[in-house]
């Protein structure tokens, strides 16, 4: 016996007890928090990476630092969460950079099923999509970072200077010079969505018919249309550039061999798209941008890897 006239161990046991209660409790506490915030999170750490697979990676780290943390020390969790991932996303980024460097042809976003919350969004759609997403790439880091955090999601400059490890000022600069850049190299969308619409029906209707003269009269003379196999799949080593162009790099890429091809419509990154599938596989997914009803920008994914969450995953909804 103690001296509380409890037998040995009984107080030390409901203690441990009662911690193991009260740990339990805070981790689900953080898990609702996270969970609350998820999307989000995502979203953040996408448009900073281009990639779903590297943004889950991010989210990962994120909550084994998430659940770590007092939190009632806490005064915003969403900005505390959101400083996380952000500078978990720049650590990935600066290593990604190097890697894709070395990448095999043209680099292309992973592309995102989303929702048609998303469609309907019409400035997160923009933010997502593979033409902005593509701009994003030829800022530095810090200035992406700043850049999304700014431009995409309205955060203050002291929240986005807590998040990169700058002083107000300083992102303020980052953030002028960041949108300067992306402005001066943003495709502008001047359609609706039902005109965005129309335009990808009749690149369908033309790339189901293999009719060459069909994809001529809704591609814009300047066309671009840039294909990523990441050297698993074939695919174009540098963009295509003009509508004769392209129309005869796609319709010539789906005639060499007697294939059975379905193309089934699809949202990606906000836009509509396209799903090809040859002979009962997912080969690969068509993103387009449209301007004044034509379209100036073809992004046809190939690269395996990029589409694991184009054939597995639902739909995403972000933020």
């Amino acid at each position: 016996m103690n001296t509380t006239g409890e037998p040995d161990g009984q107080p030390r046991a409901d203690s441990a007890a009662a911690g193991r209660d009260s740990g339990d409790h805070a981790t689900v506490e953080a898990t609702e928090t996270f969970v609350a915030h998820r999307n989000l999170l995502f979203t953040v750490a996408y448009e900073m990476l281009g990639s779903a697979a590297d943004a889950d990676d991010v989210l990962q780290e994120t909550w084994l630092r998430w659940v770590g943390v007092d939190a009632a020390q806490v005064d915003d969790p969403r900005a505390y969460l959101v400083r996380i991932t952000t500078r978990q996303a720049l650590n990935r980024l600066r290593s990604v950079k190097r890697r894709r460097e070395s990448y095999v042809g043209s680099w292309l976003p992973e592309p995102l099923l989303t929702t048609a919350d998303v469609a309907a969004d019409v400035e997160l759609a923009e933010s997502v999509s593979m033409a902005l997403m593509l701009v994003l790439e030829t800022l530095t880091p810090t200035e992406r970072a700043v850049f999304v955090l700014r431009e995409a999601f309205g955060f203050g400059y002291d929240e986005i200077a807590a998040a990169v490890d700058k002083t107000p000022a300083a992102v303020h600069q980052i953030a002028h010079r960041a949108r300067r850049h992306v402005e001066a190299r943003r495709p502008r969308r001047m359609v609706t969505a039902r005109q965005a619409e129309a335009a990808v029906e009749a690149f369908h209707r033309a790339l189901e018919t293999r009719d060459l003269h069909g994809l001529l009269d809704v591609l814009a003379p300047d066309v671009v249309a840039i294909s990523d196999g990441g050297g698993i799949k074939q695919a174009a080593p540098r963009p295509v550039i003009g509508a004769g162009k392209v129309a005869r790099f796609i319709v010539g890429g789906l005639t060499k061999h007697n294939i059975t091809l379905t193309v089934e419509p699809t949202t990606v990154n906000g836009s509509p798209a396209l799903a090809l599938h040859v002979d009962g596989e997912l080969d690969g997914v068509i993103a387009m941008h449209v301007e004044d009803t034509h379209i100036t920008g073809v992004y046809y994914v190939r690269n395996p890897q990029k589409l694991t969450h184009i054939d597995s995953a639902t739909p995403l909804t972000l933020r």
